[in-house]
Protein backbone atom coordinates (compact mmCIF):
# COMPACT_ATOMS: atom_id res chain seq x y z
CA UNK A 1 0.00 0.00 0.00
CA UNK A 2 1.32 3.55 -0.89
CA UNK A 3 2.31 5.05 2.13
CA UNK A 4 1.91 8.31 0.98
CA UNK A 5 -1.91 7.83 -0.35
CA UNK A 6 -4.10 11.09 1.01
CA UNK A 7 -6.80 11.26 3.10
CA UNK A 8 -10.43 12.31 2.78
CA UNK A 9 -9.14 15.59 3.02
CA UNK A 10 -6.52 16.10 0.22
CA UNK A 11 -3.69 16.03 3.75
CA UNK A 12 -1.08 13.04 3.03
CA UNK A 13 -0.30 11.47 6.35
CA UNK A 14 3.06 13.62 6.41
CA UNK A 15 0.79 16.56 6.13
CA UNK A 16 -1.48 15.45 9.18
CA UNK A 17 1.88 15.15 10.82
CA UNK A 18 3.12 18.70 10.59
CA UNK A 19 -0.12 20.22 11.39
CA UNK A 20 -0.53 18.35 14.61
CA UNK A 21 3.02 19.41 15.43
CA UNK A 22 2.46 22.90 14.42
CA UNK A 23 -0.63 22.94 16.83
CA UNK A 24 1.56 21.23 19.71
CA UNK A 25 4.01 23.80 19.26
CA UNK A 26 1.31 26.50 19.35
CA UNK A 27 -0.10 25.48 22.54
CA UNK A 28 3.19 25.03 24.22
CA UNK A 29 4.33 28.42 22.93
CA UNK A 30 0.26 30.28 24.57
CA UNK A 31 0.83 28.27 27.51
CA UNK A 32 4.57 29.45 27.99
CA UNK A 33 3.29 33.19 27.60
CA UNK A 34 0.40 32.56 29.71
CA UNK A 35 2.61 31.47 32.51
CA UNK A 36 5.36 34.27 31.56
CA UNK A 37 2.36 37.04 32.02
CA UNK A 38 1.40 35.51 35.59
CA UNK A 39 4.64 35.03 37.07
CA UNK A 40 5.85 38.58 36.05
CA UNK A 41 3.48 41.24 34.89
CA UNK A 42 1.24 40.47 38.47
CA UNK A 43 4.12 40.28 40.59
CA UNK A 44 4.96 43.63 39.55
CA UNK A 45 1.75 44.82 39.62
CA UNK A 46 1.08 43.44 42.89
CA UNK A 47 4.39 44.95 44.18
CA UNK A 48 2.94 48.77 43.44
CA UNK A 49 0.00 47.75 45.27
CA UNK A 50 1.79 46.55 48.32
CA UNK A 51 3.72 49.79 47.98
CA UNK A 52 0.31 51.56 48.11
CA UNK A 53 -1.38 50.14 50.91
CA UNK A 54 2.43 50.20 53.04
CA UNK A 55 2.28 53.91 52.43
CA UNK A 56 -1.62 54.16 53.23
CA UNK A 57 -1.06 52.31 56.63
CA UNK A 58 2.15 54.79 57.51
CA UNK A 59 -0.52 58.11 57.20
CA UNK A 60 -3.61 56.01 59.16
CA UNK A 61 -0.32 55.30 61.60
CA UNK A 62 0.73 58.73 62.03
CA UNK A 63 -3.07 60.06 62.62
CA UNK A 64 -3.76 57.20 65.08
CA UNK A 65 -0.18 58.50 66.98
CA UNK A 66 -0.97 62.17 66.50
CA UNK A 67 -4.32 61.62 68.37
CA UNK A 68 -2.76 59.46 70.75
CA UNK A 69 -0.33 62.66 71.37
CA UNK A 70 -3.47 64.88 71.60
CA UNK A 71 -5.04 62.79 73.83
CA UNK A 72 -2.14 62.04 76.05
CA UNK A 73 -1.57 66.27 76.36
CA UNK A 74 -1.17 67.57 79.83
CA UNK A 75 -2.75 71.03 80.36
CA UNK A 76 -1.38 72.34 83.72
CA UNK A 77 -3.49 75.10 85.46
CA UNK A 78 -2.87 78.58 84.24
CA UNK A 79 -4.37 82.16 84.85
CA UNK A 80 -6.55 82.76 82.26
CA UNK A 81 -5.39 87.05 82.08
CA UNK A 82 -2.15 85.41 80.17
CA UNK A 83 -3.28 84.15 77.65
CA UNK A 84 -1.25 84.91 74.24
CA UNK A 85 -2.37 83.97 70.78
CA UNK A 86 -0.12 80.93 70.99
CA UNK A 87 -1.53 79.90 74.14
CA UNK A 88 -4.96 80.86 72.59
CA UNK A 89 -4.41 78.90 69.39
CA UNK A 90 -3.58 75.45 71.56
CA UNK A 91 -6.66 76.30 73.66
CA UNK A 92 -9.03 75.78 70.12
CA UNK A 93 -9.43 79.90 70.53
CA UNK A 94 -10.52 81.24 67.70
CA UNK A 95 -8.63 84.48 66.62
CA UNK A 96 -12.04 86.86 67.73
CA UNK A 97 -12.19 85.30 71.07
CA UNK A 98 -8.19 85.51 71.20
CA UNK A 99 -8.58 89.46 70.37
CA UNK A 100 -11.99 90.24 72.57
CA UNK A 101 -9.75 89.05 75.79
CA UNK A 102 -6.41 90.80 74.27
CA UNK A 103 -8.57 94.60 74.14
CA UNK A 104 -10.19 94.11 77.64
CA UNK A 105 -6.60 93.06 78.82
CA UNK A 106 -4.80 96.28 76.81
CA UNK A 107 -7.22 98.42 79.10
CA UNK A 108 -5.98 97.47 82.32
CA UNK A 109 -8.77 95.48 83.49
CA UNK A 110 -8.34 91.99 84.56
CA UNK A 111 -10.89 88.59 84.51
CA UNK A 112 -11.52 88.10 87.82
CA UNK A 113 -13.88 84.64 87.34
CA UNK A 114 -15.24 82.19 84.97
CA UNK A 115 -18.22 83.76 84.16
CA UNK A 116 -16.62 87.34 83.40
CA UNK A 117 -13.93 85.01 81.15
CA UNK A 118 -17.35 83.46 79.16
CA UNK A 119 -18.75 87.17 78.73
CA UNK A 120 -15.88 88.87 77.48
CA UNK A 121 -14.01 86.50 74.97
CA UNK A 122 -17.95 84.60 74.08
CA UNK A 123 -16.48 81.47 73.96
CA UNK A 124 -19.18 78.50 73.71
CA UNK A 125 -20.39 76.97 76.82
CA UNK A 126 -18.48 73.08 75.43
CA UNK A 127 -15.23 75.28 75.40
CA UNK A 128 -16.00 76.24 78.86
CA UNK A 129 -16.48 72.46 79.64
CA UNK A 130 -13.38 71.67 78.37
CA UNK A 131 -10.64 73.99 79.13
CA UNK A 132 -12.40 76.57 82.40
CA UNK A 133 -11.57 73.66 85.20
CA UNK A 134 -7.47 74.59 84.09
CA UNK A 135 -8.29 78.16 85.39
CA UNK A 136 -6.28 79.36 88.38
CA UNK A 137 -6.91 83.08 89.94
CA UNK A 138 -4.72 84.28 92.12
CA UNK A 139 -5.35 83.21 96.23
CA UNK A 140 -6.69 86.56 97.14
CA UNK A 141 -8.96 86.91 94.07
CA UNK A 142 -10.65 83.43 94.34
CA UNK A 143 -10.96 84.50 98.49
CA UNK A 144 -12.74 88.17 97.37
CA UNK A 145 -15.42 85.82 95.28
CA UNK A 146 -15.76 83.63 98.37
CA UNK A 147 -15.89 86.54 100.58
CA UNK A 148 -18.62 88.33 97.23
CA UNK A 149 -20.55 85.02 97.52
CA UNK A 150 -21.34 84.91 101.14
CA UNK A 151 -22.18 88.58 101.32
CA UNK A 152 -24.50 89.52 98.41
CA UNK A 153 -27.50 90.04 100.45
CA UNK A 154 -25.21 91.55 103.51
CA UNK A 155 -26.60 94.56 104.84
CA UNK A 156 -24.16 97.53 105.83
CA UNK A 157 -22.66 97.94 109.10
CA UNK A 158 -23.44 99.89 111.67
CA UNK A 159 -21.10 103.24 112.32
CA UNK A 160 -19.82 101.88 114.94
CA UNK A 161 -18.94 98.15 113.60
CA UNK A 162 -17.07 100.43 110.67
CA UNK A 163 -13.38 100.34 110.09
CA UNK A 164 -11.57 104.06 109.90
CA UNK A 165 -10.44 104.54 106.79
CA UNK A 166 -7.69 106.64 107.93
CA UNK A 167 -6.20 103.74 109.71
CA UNK A 168 -7.19 100.51 107.74
CA UNK A 169 -4.77 97.85 106.37
CA UNK A 170 -4.43 96.44 103.05
CA UNK A 171 -5.86 93.13 104.09
CA UNK A 172 -9.22 95.22 105.32
CA UNK A 173 -9.45 97.05 101.82
CA UNK A 174 -9.37 93.35 100.13
CA UNK A 175 -12.18 92.38 102.33
CA UNK A 176 -14.44 94.74 99.89
CA UNK A 177 -16.32 93.28 96.96
CA UNK A 178 -14.22 94.89 93.87
CA UNK A 179 -10.92 95.94 96.00
CA UNK A 180 -8.19 93.25 95.23
CA UNK A 181 -3.71 94.18 95.87
CA UNK A 182 -3.69 96.92 93.23
CA UNK A 183 -6.58 98.98 94.17
CA UNK A 184 -5.91 98.49 97.76
CA UNK A 185 -2.47 99.33 96.97
CA UNK A 186 -3.65 102.68 95.61
CA UNK A 187 -5.76 103.10 98.36
CA UNK A 188 -3.40 103.25 101.03
CA UNK A 189 -0.54 105.22 98.35
CA UNK A 190 -2.88 107.73 98.25
CA UNK A 191 -4.01 108.44 102.03
CA UNK A 192 -0.04 108.57 102.73
CA UNK A 193 0.30 111.33 100.01
CA UNK A 194 -2.67 112.81 101.60
CA UNK A 195 -1.40 113.04 104.68
CA UNK A 196 -4.60 111.52 105.50
CA UNK A 197 -7.82 111.09 104.32
CA UNK A 198 -10.08 114.80 104.81
CA UNK A 199 -13.17 113.36 103.81
CA UNK A 200 -14.14 109.82 102.31
CA UNK A 201 -14.96 111.60 98.59
CA UNK A 202 -11.71 111.77 98.14
CA UNK A 203 -11.45 108.00 97.39
CA UNK A 204 -12.69 109.32 93.23
CA UNK A 205 -9.20 110.51 93.11
CA UNK A 206 -7.91 106.69 93.01
CA UNK A 207 -7.51 105.54 89.48
CA UNK A 208 -9.84 102.81 88.77
CA UNK A 209 -11.56 102.93 91.77
CA UNK A 210 -14.92 103.05 90.87
CA UNK A 211 -18.48 104.15 92.12
CA UNK A 212 -19.91 101.02 92.97
CA UNK A 213 -16.62 99.72 94.90
CA UNK A 214 -17.34 103.17 96.87
CA UNK A 215 -20.55 102.21 97.82
CA UNK A 216 -19.08 99.09 98.35
CA UNK A 217 -16.43 100.36 101.03
CA UNK A 218 -18.96 102.56 102.55
CA UNK A 219 -20.52 99.20 103.43
CA UNK A 220 -17.91 98.28 106.61
CA UNK A 221 -15.61 101.42 106.41
CA UNK A 222 -16.47 105.16 107.08
CA UNK A 223 -14.01 108.12 107.57
CA UNK A 224 -14.16 108.12 111.15
CA UNK A 225 -11.35 110.07 112.01
CA UNK A 226 -10.42 112.91 108.97
CA UNK A 227 -7.82 115.20 109.24
CA UNK A 228 -8.29 117.85 110.30
CA UNK A 229 -7.17 120.78 108.05
CA UNK A 230 -7.00 124.72 108.85
CA UNK A 231 -8.44 126.51 105.54
CA UNK A 232 -6.58 128.53 103.66
CA UNK A 233 -7.90 131.94 101.98
CA UNK A 234 -7.27 131.48 98.23
CA UNK A 235 -7.70 135.06 97.79
CA UNK A 236 -4.22 135.74 99.85
CA UNK A 237 -2.53 132.47 99.62
CA UNK A 238 0.62 132.34 98.29
CA UNK A 239 1.77 130.68 94.73
CA UNK A 240 4.31 128.21 96.85
CA UNK A 241 1.80 127.70 99.66
CA UNK A 242 -0.96 126.99 97.14
CA UNK A 243 1.29 124.18 94.90
CA UNK A 244 1.74 122.17 98.07
CA UNK A 245 -1.17 121.89 98.85
CA UNK A 246 -2.94 118.45 97.16
CA UNK A 247 -4.55 118.90 93.23
CA UNK A 248 -2.24 121.55 92.90
CA UNK A 249 1.07 121.94 91.02
CA UNK A 250 3.38 125.20 90.64
CA UNK A 251 2.39 125.94 87.51
CA UNK A 252 -1.71 125.53 88.10
CA UNK A 253 -1.00 127.36 91.35
CA UNK A 254 0.54 130.27 89.01
CA UNK A 255 -1.96 130.28 86.95
CA UNK A 256 -4.42 130.43 90.02
CA UNK A 257 -2.73 133.28 91.86
CA UNK A 258 -2.29 135.88 88.51
CA UNK A 259 -5.91 134.89 87.44
CA UNK A 260 -7.11 135.96 90.96
CA UNK A 261 -4.75 138.93 91.19
CA UNK A 262 -6.02 140.44 87.84
CA UNK A 263 -9.90 140.22 89.29
CA UNK A 264 -8.59 141.44 92.44
CA UNK A 265 -10.05 138.32 94.08
CA UNK A 266 -12.76 135.62 93.62
CA UNK A 267 -15.89 135.25 95.21
CA UNK A 268 -16.76 132.11 94.20
CA UNK A 269 -14.89 128.61 93.36
CA UNK A 270 -16.47 128.35 90.04
CA UNK A 271 -14.64 131.39 88.25
CA UNK A 272 -11.94 128.95 88.49
CA UNK A 273 -13.12 127.17 86.13
CA UNK A 274 -12.44 130.00 84.02
CA UNK A 275 -8.64 129.26 83.62
CA UNK A 276 -7.64 127.00 80.77
CA UNK A 277 -6.92 123.20 82.48
CA UNK A 278 -8.21 123.84 85.38
CA UNK A 279 -9.50 120.65 86.90
CA UNK A 280 -12.88 121.70 87.30
CA UNK A 281 -14.18 117.56 88.61
CA UNK A 282 -11.90 118.13 91.17
CA UNK A 283 -13.94 121.40 92.81
CA UNK A 284 -15.37 119.60 95.86
CA UNK A 285 -12.05 118.02 96.39
CA UNK A 286 -10.25 122.00 96.59
CA UNK A 287 -12.48 123.53 99.05
CA UNK A 288 -11.55 121.04 101.49
CA UNK A 289 -8.21 122.66 102.08
CA UNK A 290 -9.33 126.12 100.62
CA UNK A 291 -12.29 129.29 101.40
CA UNK A 292 -13.48 132.27 100.58
CA UNK A 293 -13.15 135.15 103.04
CA UNK A 294 -15.19 138.14 102.89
Amino acid sequence: MNSNRKFRFGYTKGDRNGIFIFCLILIAGTGISYWSLNTIAVPERSSELIRAEDSIQRIIDSLKYKQSLDNQRVIYPFNPNFITDYKGYTLEMTIEEIDRLLEFRSKDQWINSKAQFQAVTQVSDEWMAKYSQYFKFPDWVMAAEARKSKSTNKTSLSYADKKDLNSVTESDLIEVSGIGETLAGRILNYREKLGGFVDIIQLKDVYGLKADVISNLEATIALKQPVEVEKQDINSISVLDLSELPYFDYELSRSIINFIKLRQGIKSFEELSKIEGFPNYKLDRIQLYLEIKE
